[in-house]
């Protein structure tokens, strides 16, 4: 196929084509972590997109007039290019290898998520610029491709790419589209202290259902600090849960925790041990300190993103 390769075709090498999210889940397969099967839809898809529909530029001359100065230029650039992107029409070849692929995935529901390459490993920043679409059904799958495309020209993704010098520079997105877990606990690990920056510390936050509640802000959760030589659990601290994300009819919807749940500690010591074993790995595969985000659905532990932690 042209435009779309699975996990296990691709490694940590292919920023360019995969972008840094696309890139690492294949590196991570490739090391057998509990990876949720997928694939990646290329940058050489969304630029096959910009060229057929002669949307490209447009897109240069809008980012050529781009003052960071004025918030409201760059929102009105950032809406223009998006209703761009929504509005044309998906290439026929490019649909087809979307749409086998995701036959092929034999899911219900997808994760969708942006994966910028832009070729500065520093700039991983995009990972928090960029968008997530999860629990995507079959029939929105090509339209939350195109939002995924789309927010790469986001208010906030414009700001921090002229801000950062990147307007000239080659900037494409791929997107990655994962089998969808319906996670009972979700969070993330920082393989090194965040706070304290100790190397032999690692943190992992834990909260029911979706980690989207977490990662916004929304959510204080529970907090596990474990020593990395030993993996004894060094410190817990739990948090009150009263609400969180989950699959309904209609798609994700912020429910109710169930009363026995709400004060509950999220994972036990043994899930703890497990996911701080398995980070510690992925951190010395890499060869750098880590930031993990893994879900546990139906009592298995999953992998769903490793990037590098780019505050220390």
């Amino acid at each position: 196929m042209k435009f779309i390769k699975t996990f296990k075709e691709i490694n940590r090498r292919d920023i360019k084509i995969a972008g840094g999210k696309g890139a690492n889940l294949g590196e991570l397969a490739f090391i057998k972590m509990p990876v949720p099967p997928g694939f990646v839809v290329l940058a050489s898809a969304f630029e096959r997109f910009l060229k057929e529909t002669d949307i490209n530029v447009e897109i240069k001359a809008m980012l050529n007039r781009i003052n960071i100065e004025d918030l409201e230029s760059v929102e009105e650039s950032a809406e223009i290019i998006r209703r761009l992107i929504m509005e044309a029409e998906m290439p026929k070849s490019i649909e087809k290898e979307i749409m086998d692929s995701f036959e092929r995935l034999g899911a219900k529901y997808v994760a969708v998520r942006s994966s910028a390459t832009a070729e500065d490993s520093k700039i991983d920043s995009w990972a928090g610029e960029l968008e997530t679409y999860l629990n995507t059904a079959r029939k929105d799958l090509i339209k939350n491709v195109k939002k995924c495309w789309a927010s790469l020209f986001a208010p906030r993704a414009l700001f921090y790419r002229v801000k950062k010098g990147l307007k000239r520079k080659k900037v494409s997105v791929a997107v990655v589209v994962q089998k969808m877990i319906q996670s009972d606990v979700s969070g993330v690990c920082f393989t090194v202290h965040p706070v304290t920056k100790d190397k032999n510390q690692m943190v992992i936050e834990a909260c029911w259902g979706l980690g989207e509640l977490l990662v916004s802000g929304q959510q204080t959760p529970d907090t596990y600090v474990v020593e990395k030589n030993s993996l004894k659990v060094l410190d817990i601290n739990k948090n009150p849960q009263d609400k969180m994300i989950a699959l309904d009819k209609s798609g994700n919807k912020i429910t109710p925790v169930l009363d026995a749940k709400r004060d509950k500690q999220k994972l036990s010591t043994v899930q703890i041990k497990t996911i701080a074993r398995i980070s510690k790995r992925i951190e010395e595969h890499f060869g750098e300190p880590q930031d993990i985000e893994w879900t546990i659905g139906g009592g298995k532990l999953f992998i769903v993103q490793s990037r590098h932690i780019t505050t220390l």
